[in-house]
Order: C-alpha cells, then structure tokens, then sequence
C-alpha cells in the first residue's frame, strides 16, 4: 500500500481492539475445534479475541479460517503490507504458466485460492484497525485488477496456441493486443468495496488487434469477455474470485459484450447520457492495452467535461436518486432493514453530491476531475464549492458507512447494503461493527445519514436556470448577435447564421404555429433551453430543421410548445427526435400530448405481446359516441402506440425485434377493435347470419410480427356459416356471402379512409385465394380447397408467414390447422428449391431492387432469407411439423437441430437476419422518404442506432452480410 506508507511488524502484533462477542460459548466452541494447529501464541489475548470475533460474527470469515489453519497462521505472521502485495503479484502471474499449454482450470484454482488468502488478510487488518478505508479499498482494487489482468493472460495466451491470436509480445500478451478493459464505478476509482462485483467494459481496435487473418474481432472479443467472466465467477468448492458485471457498456441489451473503441465513442458522443457520464468519471484502463484505453478515455473527456456548467445535471441525477428512493423501504432513515447504500444519508448521496458537482463545474474546473470520492471532497473545498464543514462532516461519514458495509458484507460474502432487519441479528451486528451494542450503533448511524441527507437536500433544494451558463441567445432585432453566434457554434451548430435567422423567423411570425402573441410568448421563454436541447443532438442544424419544418405545417404550436417549456426530459427527447427520427416528431407536431406516454412510468416497462397492447388500444379508444367518434379514436390510440414504441426503439427500452413484435400487436388490436365496431354496427342493419363465423389473417410482416413503423398490413377474410341458412336475420337480410364481403369492405374502410384525426393503416387484399380478382373475403371450404388443390407454390411461401389476427376463436382455430395441413404437405424438397429460385428470379426480373440500402430486395437481403426459410418449411414440413409457425430466423435453427443445414451455416445466416431486420426498423423510423435513397445524414443516423462507427462501416458491413447470404442461399437451394 505504497500510497499510504508501509508499516512494520507482523499482523498478529499490530492488532487493535476486537469487536464485543454475541456468543462467546458458541465462539469459544468453534476456536476449540482448530486451537491444535495453531500456535499457542495466536491463542491467547488481542489474537485470540479477534479469533472469536471472527468465529461469532463471520461464517464466511470464519470458514476461511478455520479450513487451513496453517494459512491463518502464516498471515498472522507476516507484515500485512508485504504479504498483501504478494498476493496480488502471484495473483497477477497466475494467468501465464511457467511452461507448457494454459489449464484454464488450474488458473482457476490458483486465483481462488489467491483470492480466499486476501480475503482473509483484508479482513484482519480491517477489523483489526490496521489500515484505513482508503488501503482497505486500494488492496480490494488492486486485487481485482490483478484477478482481470490474470484471466486476460490465460485466454489470450490459450487463443495464441489455437492460432487464433498472435501476441506482440509472447511473455506479455495484452501489450499492443488492442484490448481496452476499463474498471467502472467503485473499481475504476480505487474503492472497491468488500463483496463487490467488478463492473468493467471491453472495447477493442480491429485494425491492430493481431488476431488471425479474416477472424471476426466483435465475436473474438465478446468470447474472450465471456470467458473471463466464466473464469472469475466459477464458483467451486474453493469458492470464487469476483463477480462480473458488464452492464455498464452501451446499450447493453443490444450490443455485444465487447465492441469497437469507435463504435463506443460514437455512442458515447451521440447517445451518451448523465449517468454515463458520471460512470466514466471512475474508469480507469485496469487490463488489455492499458495505452490504448487511456487514449481513449483521453478522447472522450468532452463527452464527460463539458465546456460550459453543465447545470442540467442536476436535475438528471436527483431524478435518478428520486427514483431510487421510490424503491419500497428508502423514503426515511430507520436502522433495521436500512439499506445503508441506496437509503436515505446513504453511501449513493455522497456520492451523487460529489458527481454531480463534478459533472456541472469539472467541464471548466480540472481539479475536479478526480476519481476517488473522499479526494474530490477536498477538491470541491478547495475550488470554493462547498464549505470545511460539508467536506468534514460527508468524509466522516463517508468513512462510517463504507467500513459498515464491508463489515456486512463479511458476514457471508453477500454484496449486500442493508442491515438486518432482525432485532437479534442487529443486536450481533452492531458488535461486529465494534460498538458496545446497538444503542450505540443506532446513534453514530442516526446521526451520520442525517448530516449527510442535510447537506444532499441544500444541493437540490432551488431548480437551476438551465440557459443561464450556456451563453447569450438573443434573436431579436433584424442583424446578428455576435455573442449569440458563438453560442451557438458552441452548442454545434455549423451554421449558427442560418440558425439564427431561423429562430427570428419564428419571432417575426414568418410560421402560422407560432403566430399568436401566446405562442411568441411561451416560445420566448423556451428558445434557450431549446436550442441547448438542439444542440444535444447528432446534428443540431437538421434538427432545427425538421422543427422549422414542423411549424410550418402545424395549424398551431402552442400546446407542443407549452409541453416542452414544463419538461426538460420531453424538451430533450423532442430533440433527440427531431434529430433522429423525424416521422415521430412529425407526430408530436400532430398530436403534441403522445408525448404524455413518455414520462409515464410504464414507459421503461414496454408490454409486446398482444394481449397487453390490446388492453392499452381499448383504453385509449375508451367509449366512442358515434361510429365517427371511433374512426377518430382509433387512429389517436394507434398513433400513441406506435409513437410510444418508437421512442422506445431510440431509447434503447426495445430492441428492433421487440419494437416488430409491438408494432403487429398494435395493428392487431386496431383490427380486432375495428371489427368489433363495424360488426356492431353491421348486424344492426342487417342482424347476423346463422352459425356465421369470421376471422382475419395476417400475412406478410404482420404475421411473423415483424411489423415496422411504417408498414402496411396484408390481410385476408375468411368467413363460414350454416350452409342450410345462409340469410342474415335483421331488418336488411343479406345473403351470407354477400354479409361477409360487405363486413370486410367496411372493416378495410374503417382501417384505411383518413378523417381529421389522420389516417390507420394501409391494407392489402390480394394474397386471398385468387389474388385481386373476384370477392375480397372467403369461405373457409373455398379457401381450403383452393390451398390444398389449386394454390401455386408461391401462394403456399406465403401462407408459412399467415397467422390468424382477430375474429371468431373457435374459427381461428380451424383455419390454423387449414394452413397447417397445407403447409405441411408432402413435397419433393429439390423441386420446391428449384421453384423457390425461379419465383426469386422472377420478383427480380420484375422488381429489381433499390441497391445496396434496399434491405428486402437486394440480393442476399431479406427476401433471400425469407424464402430460404419458406423453401425449408415447404420441403421439409411433412417430415418435421415444427417447422411451421416459425418466423425465419426460427426456422433456420429448428432446420438445423433437425441436421437439414449446418449448425454454422443456420448461426451466420440469423446473424445476417438480424442485423438486416435491425438495420430495416431502424431505416423506417428514421428515415424520411425512400429509405433507399437516405442522405449522409441520415445514413450517419443509421450508423449510429447500429453501433457502427460512420455510414461506411454500416454499408460496408450490409454489402458483406448480403454477400454470405446470397452465396448461401445459392448453395442450399441448388
């Protein structure tokens, strides 16, 4: 512990006072049980309590005494400086074997048996008084970082005798590896706690990462992650060395365990959030190629130092901690039960009233860009921020709550921050913590969450002015503003002029929204905050755009504009969105109140299934007073949904198959729902038909539930009924044929006729059995025999995707096994591949396809892929019946359990399926237009939401995706 002195002196002879005893029988029995090999010297006075302490309060503690009596004895022994920095040394060592092929297994042993030593170690000198929390912390994260740094050894050195890897260095293999293993949070800063998982991130450079030549980077090093992770989390009967947590990356629900350092910082640089940033005020390169992560966090300072003061920040992490005190048991200081972490006067408030202060004047103070919490107390002191006796009273109990948390945490190795709830078990752990009893405990506890709840309360206790650091932002008068402009460039404007000019139009009413004097008003008030909200965006002069855009067509902007003045977070998502994706900020501009949905709770907690999203459809459409009054509702509830989906795209809640699987639940419901209306409607007219029966089947899109933003749904009805009574029975009798085809017209014009609410869907007819000719509903025997005897083979590839969507249940049931019985015929597979390529040739020949960014037509797009799948489920269904109902990347894996492709083959080709998917949702919420013909700025867009560096890597990456898949789809269907 070199930062803190070197003390001389063997552990044994340096102990203080031991913690009271619970239960000195029960104690005095368990330290009999080893008393024979130990020395008599370590039986008797401070030793011996602390040997007591342990028996009576630690199970885990107790354990790794107890199970090696002679490594006990040895770290009481030696001077706790000198074995502690040996510990982590052949911690350190331990991932390169001397000679002869790495044993993972055996690395694995030797780092658990390193890690129940420091353990132990750690443990004595803490309770004993020997060391400060700051050594205590130090040794915790050096140890953690020689555990990484070991792990990193064994599987590159492994991967280097597979051939996989070429190290620079054969003795030093993580140097100029390319790898970038940073520590976050507690570890990053040097102040790991007790029990604590190690929160890293794994980035990596592929143009020097000296991989194998045509080795994928992204899943070499998302393996290699995986296995460190596996290699430290293993627990055996030796126990484990850490756990790992790699949520900390971006987006971690939708990216690989380890991505590129461009791919993280363009996502950190366009996407990052507060929270990120305070994340990273930690990181610290702990393993790989230590130069390269510094670099990169080097490059990333202005992502978290900001030019300006950043008060916004604020206001985001107060939001965090408020939610975090929403959890159940952390809305007052109490001792039982407290969670001395995330409760009120906890841990996480002194470390918010540090971070936050850091991250709104460490952009223009650089000695307030430390790591560790206690340092920047002082920091905050010294630059004026707070007073002697905020950074007196916060360090001490800083201190206090952190030495209680490791005491908790060494009871029974649990990452744990709450006390117990029992009064026996606290009554023990008040001792352990070394008061005399609980009265004692209770009172320090009290009275350090209280002065720390005091001193979080006054930072948050006023709102900020959030345009009052950005800068002046005048826009009245007819000439520029020289201050204005360079506030401006400031906030990422490239032509600040243009922006200007803009923004004075708005005040000179130059757009009908923004012509009335409480429109000029309110938006008078708002232009700062939303042009700092602007200038937050990818590319702020396109945002201002699509804005300027927006109130041009917006017969009024007063209730958007009112909206956004009250909340920064929907200021800033309308941003993001005018930004990103402008068809949702289209529909905030139409309808401003969708954005009501955003700061709903229920927005992080998406439902996708469809009974859920009908439950919300009906609520919104709520009781309509009049067919009309339905049509109107209806298309608003759509409009929210769909509008609230997308923003959960962006926001990264949904991933793009959640947000397909949301948008055909929506249209369902808008089916089902419209049905409902116009068969009400209906059989007031003309009453019902005997025995009569209806469904509706999704095809296409809406049958896999991949539905986009902006899909249309091709539908089919079917219908059955009495043949013996085929009149309807109301005032209007209609023959049952005739019933059903008018039924269908009014459901397809209920779906697609615009009213003043806007329009629902657009609906396609003609995949029914005869295409666009004849009526537009059938019967159910039509459709049976028209499948089974006359349908073509490309009517049958479509019927793999159909699913029946609303109507009667008992007749969706009928119809399912209908197109079971098709689907799963008995076919020569070679002759249905060889239609199958000839109907592809064919939509070719006649389509064509849009180029390189036409996801579904291209060659080896998704069309290729769809009748891959298709061809697997017509050929082989017969044989193997759970190939039906599959969407394909479903197919594809069941076709390779079943051995009719390769394992390999079936993994790239979904891999290629969902990124091309992926890449297809995101074009068609984001991009205006023809997403074939998108402009750099939206292709840089789509980048982004990928996790690609630029449009050329994304493009790049499409091209070579298409490629494999075409080459396959070629092979598999020979």
């Amino acid at each position: 512990m070199s930062e803190h002195g070197s003390a001389r002196g063997i552990l044994a002879e340096r102990l203080g006072a031991a913690p009271p005893l619970s239960d000195p029988a029960g104690a005095e029995a368990r330290l009999a049980d080893i008393a024979e090999a130990l020395p008599k010297r370590y039986l008797a006075g401070v030793v011996r309590a602390h040997l007591l302490a342990l028996a009576d309060h630690s199970p885990f503690l107790w354990q790794l005494a107890s199970r090696d009596p002679e490594r006990l004895a040895h770290l009481l022994g030696t001077n706790p400086e000198t074995r502690v920095a040996e510990i982590i040394a052949d911690q350190r060592a331990a991932g390169r074997p001397d000679g002869g092929a790495v044993d993972l297994e055996a690395v694995g042993r030797r780092l658990r048996e390193n890690r129940a030593a420091h353990a132990l170690l750690v443990a004595l000198a803490d309770i004993g008084g020997l060391w400060p929390l700051a050594t205590v912390t130090r040794a915790l994260s050096d140890f953690a970082d020689a555990s990484v740094s070991a792990a990193l050894d064994a599987l590159l050195i492994q991967a280097a005798e597979a051939g996989r890897y070429r190290p620079r260095e054969a003795a030093e293999p993580q140097t100029g590896s390319g790898l970038v293993v940073l520590g976050l949070g507690k570890l990053g800063a040097h102040e790991l706690n007790y029990s604590s998982d190690i929160d890293l991130v794994v980035f990596f450079d592929p143009e020097t990462a000296p991989l194998k030549e045509g080795l994928e980077p992204t899943p070499f090093f998302s393996r290699l992650a995986q296995g460190v992770a596996k290699l430290l989390q293993e627990r055996t009967a030796d126990g484990y060395v850490h756990r790992v947590d790699y949520r900390l990356r971006p987006d971690p629900g939708s990216t690989p365990t380890a991505m590129s350092l461009n791919s993280a910082y363009t996502y950190y640089e366009t996407l990052g959030q507060n929270w990120e940033r305070a994340a990273f005020i930690k990181a610290r390169a702990i393993a790989g190629d230590i130069p390269a992560g510094e670099r990169f966090l080097a490059d990333l300072r202005p992502f978290i130092w900001r030019k300006y003061f950043d008060f916004a920040s604020i206001a985001d992490v107060h939001a965090m901690k408020r939610q975090i005190h929403a959890v159940r048991g952390h809305d007052t200081i109490a001792v039982a039960g407290h969670d001395i972490k995330l409760g009120r006067g906890g841990i996480r408030e002194i470390e918010f009233f540090v971070q936050t202060q850091q991250l709104v004047f460490g952009g223009r103070r650089t000695a307030l860009r430390g790591r560790r919490t206690i340092e920047m107390l002082g920091s905050l002191t010294e630059e004026g921020w707070i007073g002697s006796e905020a950074r007196d009273a916060l360090r001490a109990a800083y201190d206090f709550l952190r030495t209680v948390e490791h005491r908790l945490q060494m009871v029974r190795d649990e990452q744990t921050q709450r006390l117990p709830a029992d009064p026996n078990e606290l009554e023990s752990f008040a001792r352990f913590a070394g008061f005399p009893g609980l009265p004692d405990f209770e009172a320090a506890l009290l009275q350090h969450a209280r002065r720390v709840q005091a001193h979080y309360a006054l930072l948050f206790e006023a709102e900020p002015d959030l345009s009052a650091e950005v800068g002046d932002l005048v826009f009245s008068g007819t000439g520029d503003d020289p201050a204005t402009l360079q506030t401006l460039r400031a906030l990422g404007f490239r032509e600040p002029e243009r922006a200007a000019e803009t923004v004075r139009g708005w005040h000179f009413g130059r757009r009908p929204a923004v012509r009335s004097p409480r429109a000029r008003e309110v938006l008078t008030e708002l232009v700062p905050a939303l042009m700092q909200a602007l200038g937050g965006t990818p590319d702020p002069d396109a945002a201002l755009d699509a804005l300027d855009r927006a109130f041009g067509r917006m017969p009024a902007a007063v209730e958007l504009l009112t909206i956004l003045r009250s909340h920064e977070r929907l200021r800033l998502l309308f941003a993001d969105l005018l930004g990103t994706a402008p068809r949702l900020a289209d529909t905030v501009a139409f309808s401003p109140h969708v954005l009501d949905a955003v700061i709903d709770p229920a927005f992080v907690d998406p439902a996708t299934d469809p009974a859920g999203l009908a439950d919300q459809y009906r609520s919104l459409v709520g009781a309509p007073g009049s067919h009309e009054d339905f049509l109107d509702r209806s298309r608003d509830a759509a409009r929210q949904l769909r509008f609230v989906t997308g923003a959960r795209l962006l926001s990264g809640i949904l991933t793009p198959e959640g947000a397909g699987h949301a948008f055909a639940g929506i249209a369902e419901a808008a089916v089902a729902a419209s049905l409902h209306a116009v068969s009400d409607a209906f059989r007031a007219d003309h009453g019902t038909v005997p025995g009569g029966r209806m469904a509706v089947l999704g095809f296409g899109r809406l049958g896999s539930r991949q539905l986009t933003a902006e899909s249309d749904l091709d539908l089919v009805v079917l219908y059955d009924f009495d043949p013996e009574n085929r009149t309807s029975t109301g005032p209007r009798p209609l023959d049952a044929a005739v019933a059903y085809n008018r039924l269908t017209q009014r459901l397809v014009a209920a779906l697609t006729v615009p009213t003043r609410r806007g329009g629902l869907y657009e609906v396609d007819l003609r995949l029914r059995p005869g295409g666009g000719q004849g009526m537009i509903a059938a019967q159910l025997r039509s459709f049976r025999s028209y499948g089974l005897e006359e349908a073509e083979l490309w009517e049958h590839m479509a019927l793999t995707r159909a699913r029946v969507i609303a109507g009667d249940p008992d007749l969706g049931a009928e119809v399912a096994e209908v197109i079971r019985a098709i689907v799963c015929q008995s076919r020569d597979p070679a002759s249905v591949n060889r239609a199958v390529r000839e109907m592809r040739a064919l939509v070719a020949r006649e389509k064509g396809d849009g180029g390189p960014l036409d996801l579904k037509l291209a060659p080896g797009g998704l069309l290729d892929l769809d009748f891959l799948a298709q061809a697997l489920v017509l050929g082989h269904a017969a044989a193997h019946p759970d190939l039906a109902g599959l969407d394909a990347p479903g197919v594809l894996r069941r076709a390779a359990g079943h051995g009719l492709l390769r394992e390999d083959a079936a993994e790239r080709l979904c891999a290629a399926y969902r990124l091309l998917d992926d890449v297809h949702h995101w074009q068609r919420l984001m991009v205006e237009g023809d997403p074939t013909a998108a402009s750099p700025v939206a292709l840089a867009r789509l980048a982004t939401a990928t996790g690609m560096p630029d449009a050329r890597a994304l493009t790049a990456r499409l091209d070579a995706e298409r490629a494999e898949v075409r080459a396959l789809f070629e092979r598999l269907l020979r």
